[in-house]
């Protein structure tokens, strides 16, 4: 059997429809199973043997129609007996209406069943604290009846290369390991996604106040204008506590000091998906505009906590669409200020510092 899946979006939507492809090669060990990503996203997928072969959608394929159209073609010439479409889009559309594929499966969506052999209507609310983002994933395998337990944890792996240059670079920038070292994501994808400069910096401060630790940023050599104005809006006693500088050049450095960390806190995104993958605990703050419901995955309030400001504020919310939210992002964010994270986030320090604390004395 010959199966392509499709997933052409970002890191954390790549990673969990890698699920699709764990479950696929525990359900048909002997098959052509293939992914096809987006370039940028293919380091989270380093040594997953669940697929055959990465196809690249590149952006040569988007700017270009002749680049497009080779494209298209060989995925024709590959005559895939099933296409699962997660992505759902116009790009993926034209792909599988090119296909051979005898079974096409994808999401339910009106004016686009004729391209599919089996539609699944997408879920609304999740029944498990998978998060409803992998229910609605997995519900697309539903359509081939897999007689296997569904793998639901979607996973990231770290060479033995890569922990020794996460040792060494802890080591190079004199990080104690006898402390905790808390990975703060401090900046989101972009800026309407990132919670306020200066309520992070307070949110750090309070971090630091709790005990001895290790604080380091996560942000990307374009973002340094705006972590440095997180790190300058901290006490002089939290900036002792960060690691401005210990930062990996690529999103596998940054897999690998992650895996070198105890805990992940800040803005929801890409670096905390996979800290999640690398199990992880995380405390996440949802911009207004995100779903928490359908990103919240393995939420269970001790390892996986996360906040909204619909959490506090739900009547800024009501009867109100994400459009809405996203357009006044600003003023939302502005209103949702430290005071209201600070006691859940008290919580889950308190909680995993603690177990760490333990752990250390008993080494």
């Amino acid at each position: 059997m010959k199966i392509l899946v499709i997933q052409q979006k970002m890191i954390g939507d790549v990673l969990i429809t890698s699920l699709l492809c764990d479950n696929l090669r525990k359900a048909y060990p002997d098959s052509q199973i293939d992914y096809m990503v987006y370039e940028s996203t293919i380091a989270v997928l380093k040594g997953n043997t669940s697929f055959s072969n990465l196809i690249l959608f590149e952006k040569k394929h988007q700017n270009s129609k002749w680049a497009y159209f080779k494209l298209l073609m060989y995925v024709r010439s590959q005559e895939y007996d099933v296409i699962i479409d997660a992505y759902s889009k116009l790009e993926s559309w034209v792909m599988v209406l090119f296909s051979k594929a005898k079974r096409k499966i994808s999401f339910w969506k009106k004016g686009r069943t004729f391209l599919y052999t089996d539609t699944v209507i997408r879920k609304k609310t999740a029944d498990t604290n998978l998060g409803l983002i992998i229910e609605q994933r997995l519900a697309l395998l539903h359509p081939l009846q897999l007689k296997i337990d569904l793998d639901t944890f979607p996973k990231i792996f770290v060479t033995q290369e890569e922990s020794d240059f996460a040792k060494n670079l802890f080591t190079s920038h004199k990080i104690d390991r006898s402390k905790k070292t808390i990975m703060l994501s401090i900046l989101g994808s972009s800026l309407e996604k990132t919670y306020p400069v200066a309520y992070m910096s307070q949110l750090i401060d309070f971090m630091a106040e709790t005990g001895e630790m290790n604080l380091l940023f996560n942000y990307m050599p374009n973002q340094i204008d705006k972590a440095e104005m997180i790190y300058n809006g901290c006490k002089e006693t939290t900036k002792a506590k960060i690691n401005f500088l210990l930062i990996g050049k690529s999103v596998r450095d940054f897999i690998a000091i992650m895996d070198a960390c105890d805990l992940i806190i800040g803005n929801d995104g890409g670096a905390i998906n996979m800290a999640k993958a690398l199990k992880k605990p995380s405390f996440i703050i949802f911009c207004p505009w995100i779903d928490k419901n359908g990103w919240a995955t393995f939420e269970d309030g001790v390892s996986n906590v996360s906040v909204h400001l619909n959490d506090f504020k739900p009547e800024l919310f009501f009867e109100k669409s994400a459009s809405y939210a996203k357009k006044n992002s600003n003023e939302l964010y502005q209103l949702f200020k430290p005071e209201l994270i600070i006691p859940k986030l008290k919580g889950f320090l308190e909680v995993h510092l603690s177990a760490l604390r333990q752990i250390v004395q008993k080494e």
